[in-house]
């Protein structure tokens, strides 16, 4: 019987499958690997795996933090957390929860801008002008909209304005490199696991507040209104850049658990859209008729199309590629078809109930989601059937990214002025 140190012996001249094996068992493969000597033929590559696997070995301790990164998340979370303050510091009168609705997105990325900036030290004046230029003018632009008794014209523009925020911030983020694919392909993959990185430091931070409020309850001061209305919200928008903090610096940490709840959540999600899907059937729910369903409806397919494109790019990294290709290929089907059912309602509403400025967002967003979501399959069944890699649905998505930008422009920009602002 083989053991593992002769399977890598007997591959020394495979470099294929000798990265699977290492793939497989990085430990088990550093070991037997240290025990093997340069040999005929095989000198050149068994130096080359050995300067590799300590450059891996360094590279798995976790590295402390140097002075200028923690002062630049400080200082990135200090004047997010101090901007999400305004309308107590400055009494503006404003009402709070239409300051949020405004200006939340805006001060979170920028928060996340100016972190990206600084930790890679971006200087060029050109950028940095670029930069300010492009949060400023959202900014001046959406509190100049009016506060008192909004338009749906304005809420929507509200509503689009984070995701027009995002793809400024990606901007940042990928160097300013906007053509690079690669690089558009690698910021989704950064955000994905700032996401996951986000959502453990909120439950921390739940944590910590739930002991905070509880061990001053027990002497007999009540802090909870202070500490949700100072503390918790000005955590909640610093929380993102140490999040983003954290995927930089530790990308083997967090890039070990973005793909497994990827592979986890992908069969999960599939299971649970066909089961809902069936049960709408059977229980008469109708979103032709319901409002409110409808929006639950979309809400949801917003939600599903997001975790196909977050599934597709960290399934490469996962063991098993041809059944989670398979996985999210009857996913983006069964989403296709979801995404049919909800349009046809539209057009349902627009025929009996009129065009307006909600139905035409709504109506459009599904159109866009429905063509993206057409792409990724037919990528996903070349992936299945014809053994093509995961790189092509990555190209795919990161190439269809500026049709929603120009659309999410048009709805902030362009909504107001055409549809009015009352």
């Amino acid at each position: 019987m083989k053991t593992k140190s002769d399977e890598i012996e007997a591959n020394l001249d495979n470099p294929e499958i000798l990265e699977k094996l290492y793939r497989s068992d990085k430990k088990g493969f550093r070991t037997e690997f240290e025990k093997l000597r340069p040999g005929t033929g095989f000198s050149e590559i068994i130096r080359f795996w050995k300067v590799r696997l300590e450059y891996d070995k360094k590279s798995d301790t976790v590295k402390m933090p140097s002075v200028y990164e923690i002062t630049t998340v400080l200082a990135a979370g200090i004047i997010t957390a101090v901007l999400i303050k305004i309308p107590d510091i400055f009494r503006t009168g404003i009402d709070e929860n239409m300051f949020y609705l405004k200006n939340a997105a805006i001060i979170i990325f920028t928060g996340l801008t100016l972190y990206t900036i600084l930790i890679n030290r971006v200087s060029e004046p050109g950028k940095i002008i670029y930069t300010l230029l492009a949060f400023l003018v959202p900014a001046i632009y959406i509190n100049l909209l009016p506060s008192s008794d909004p338009g749906a014209s304005v809420i929507l523009a509200c509503i689009h304005l984070p995701v027009l925020m995002w793809f400024i911030y990606g901007i940042a983020a990928t160097g300013y490199d906007t053509g690079n694919l690669n690089k558009r392909a690698d910021f989704i993959r950064f955000n994905g696991r700032l996401a996951i990185v986000y959502v453990l430091v909120a439950i921390a931070g739940a944590l910590l507040a739930a002991v905070t409020i509880g061990l001053f309850d027990s002497i007999d001061v009540n802090i909870e209104k202070f500490y949700t209305r100072n503390i918790i919200i000005m955590g909640a928008v610093a929380a993102p850049v140490a999040a983003a903090f954290i995927s930089d610096k530790y990308p083997a940490l967090v890039g070990k658990t973005a793909p497994l709840l990827a592979g986890i959540f992908s069969p999960l999600v599939l299971i649970t859209l066909a089961v809902f899907l069936a049960t709408m059937l059977t229980a008469g729910k109708n979103p032709y008729k319901d409002r409110d369903f409808l929006l639950i409806f979309n809400i949801m397919l917003l939600g599903v199309t997001g975790i196909i494109i977050f599934s597709v790019f960290e399934a490469p990294v996962l063991r098993n590629q041809k059944f989670n290709a398979g996985v999210l290929l009857i996913l983006s089907l069964i989403t296709v078809i979801t995404d049919l059912i909800a349009l046809s309602a539209i057009f349902f509403r627009l025929g009996e109930y009129g065009l307006t400025p909600n139905r035409l967002a709504v109506l459009m967003s599904n159109i866009l989601i429905l063509i993206n979501l057409i792409l990724i399959m037919i990528d996903l069944i070349r992936i299945s059937f014809k053994g093509r890699d995961f790189k092509i649905v990555e190209m795919t998505t990161v190439k269809y990214l500026p049709v929603y930008m120009a659309w999410v422009i048009i709805v902030v920009f362009g909504f107001p002025a055409v549809f009015g602002m009352q």
